[in-house]
């Protein structure tokens, strides 16, 4: 099981994953504000990434996806993540902003707490 950040619960959490192709990336990028798991998504193409993978170094190009949520939503984010992932281990990172714009914060906590 994920295991949370230790931050409070409405502070805001980037979360940052890599995908093969963009529709990959559309596709999850939208069942996450839908699902509102994130208030937003963007979608960064042309990453080049190089790592090592069963032995192999790799080589790949892909799609950068950045979920703007709160930090009480990260396990399900996780799980919604790789449960959607086509990849078999997919980089799932969450980084918490220091500073943020306040009336941006307060947008980010109602749309992932919205009940609507």
């Amino acid at each position: 099981m994920p295991q949370a950040p230790s931050v409070n619960s409405n502070k805001l959490l980037v979360v940052v994953t890599s995908l093969p192709n963009m529709e990959s990336a559309s596709t999850i990028a939208r069942a996450l504000v839908e699902a509102q798991l994130a208030a937003c998504v963007q979608i960064t193409e042309g990453i080049s990434s190089i790592y090592r993978w069963e032995g192999k170094v790799c080589e790949e190009q892909e799609v950068l996806l950045s979920a703007k949520t709160v930090a009480h939503r990260w396990d399900e984010i996780c799980i919604f993540i790789k449960d959607s992932h086509p990849y078999d281990l997919p980089e799932i990172l969450a980084f918490s902003p220091e500073q943020y714009d306040q009336q941006y914060g307060e947008w980010v906590q109602a749309e992932v707490n919205s009940k609507a």
